[in-house]
């Protein structure tokens, strides 16, 4: 009677064994190409939502001898225009800029708010550059990147108009005191 329950119970379990495993089938789902090679187009670009902040007359004056600001607001610029080859480039050479983009900040704008804003920027610039130089990076990551970059860059603008602002009503209710 024991024997008659065991070899019950073990076909059961191999009935009950071989039933899920047919019933469990791998399937794998394709991998959107399509959405992997996007391109990003100007088009894409106009379209992000952001407040661009420009430099007053007095910022682009204390920039004016800034080089690597002046290269980073053209590169940008043809960001803009959805032209991505200096970003995407070199790591190294990308590294090699913000080091000295940092290095040369002129002494009346090196303030923490205007070297975080920098060091955003930097943060910025080389995710760009991982995302644009990785083959498994969607189209949604690499343009929340570049949305990123173009942010940080309107941050910086932002906060160099604010320090000059500030500096002039100082200089202003200085004088009347």
């Amino acid at each position: 009677m024991k024997s008659v329950f065991l070899y019950l119970n073990f076909f059961m379990f191999i009935l009950v064994g071989c039933g899920e495993s047919a019933d469990t089938d791998s399937t794998t789902e394709p991998i959107d190409e399509q959405k992997k090679d996007e391109k990003i187009t100007q088009k894409t670009i106009d379209g992000f939502e952001y407040t661009d902040y420009v430099l007053s007359e007095e910022a682009e004056k204390a920039v004016a001898n800034w080089e690597k600001y002046q290269e980073l607001a053209i590169q940008v610029s043809y960001l803009k225009k959805a032209d991505l080859s200096f970003f995407d480039s070199e790591a190294q050479l990308l590294i090699d800029f913000v080091e000295k983009f940092k290095s040369t900040i002129p002494e009346d704008l090196q303030t923490n708010p205007i070297v975080s804003r920098v060091v955003i920027i930097e943060t910025a610039l080389l995710r760009l550059n991982a995302n644009l130089t990785l083959d498994n990076i969607d189209g949604e990551e690499k343009t929340q990147s570049l949305k990123a970059v173009f942010v940080a860059m309107s941050n910086l603008n932002f906060q160099i108009n604010k320090k000059l602002e500030r500096d002039l009503y100082d200089k202003i209710t200085s004088d009347n005191f």
